[in-house]
């Protein structure tokens, strides 16, 4: 199962706050062993966010969503979660009632859109302030607020996906090839991506005094042995030299 993480608000884009929540769910996730295949980060825009959640809710992926769930004019993930889902927008009676045992009077006439859902959606219980989140299909809706979204992720987890582990890569090797060129190996990476499609790799290029690349391969430990012993014959074939470490002069 895939995963991905969905950013919501003008503000991230715009630079008043600064987004918290991709590297939490990093370390959530990698906590059990797994790890995100994407993260898009949209603001508050009707159309823009009706573009992004139309690609992924076509999708099977285990998708985390953070802001926008709230009840003023710039809030409008429930809105188009249902436009996208095609159903209606309506009163969630448990959500309705955590609000008004939560708020009495206070909730209306505002606070009690919060409560409003699109239909067949699941709550998502909040510990700080009660007011809860949602869940339609695969897809996981939080506030911005890191203080509730981040246990609200958890719970996620654990309730709605107990079974859900170990699913990155267990095994990765790295070496370094100074003053290599991408384009010396780009055959040998090419075919590593055929032969072996479990395995991931990585080449990162990194310019300075002395230039050097990354090369990572993550997946099976077999395999990525096999894929290793080939990249770096072809590292040496061409005359270069690779470490499994970098020295104090790189």
């Amino acid at each position: 199962m895939n995963i991905g993480a969905l950013i919501i608000g003008d503000e991230i884009l715009s630079g008043k706050r600064q987004d918290r929540h991709f590297n939490h769910l990093q370390q959530l996730l990698a906590s059990k062993g797994l790890e995100l295949s994407w993260t898009v980060i949209v603001g508050d825009d009707a159309s823009q966010l009706e573009r992004f959640l139309s690609f992924t809710m076509q999708s099977e992926d285990l998708v985390f969503s953070f802001g926008g769930i709230g009840a003023t004019p710039d809030d409008r993930t429930r809105q188009t979660v249902a436009k996208v889902a095609n159903v209606a927008l309506a009163p969630h009676s448990e959500a309705v009632a955590a609000i008004e045992a939560r708020f009495g009077a206070d909730a209306y006439p505002n606070r009690i859109l919060m409560g409003h859902l699109p239909v067949g959606s699941r709550l998502i219980p909040n510990p700080v302030n009660q007011v809860p989140g949602f869940s339609f299909q695969h897809h996981h809706f939080m506030p911005g607020f890191p203080e509730m979204a981040w246990p609200m992720s958890a719970w996620v987890l654990e309730k709605l996906y107990p079974d859900l582990r170990n699913q990155a890569p267990a095994f990765e090797e790295s070496i370094f090839v100074i003053n290599g060129r991408e384009s010396d190996l780009l055959q040998t990476m090419n075919k590593i991506v055929d032969d072996y499609p479990a395995l991931r790799l990585s080449s990162l290029p990194y310019l300075g005094q002395v230039p050097y690349i990354e090369l990572s391969l993550k997946g099976p430990q077999h395999q990525v042995i096999e894929a290793m012993l080939l990249l770096k014959s072809a590292i040496e074939q061409v005359g270069l030299n690779w470490s499994n470490q970098l020295t104090g002069n790189n």
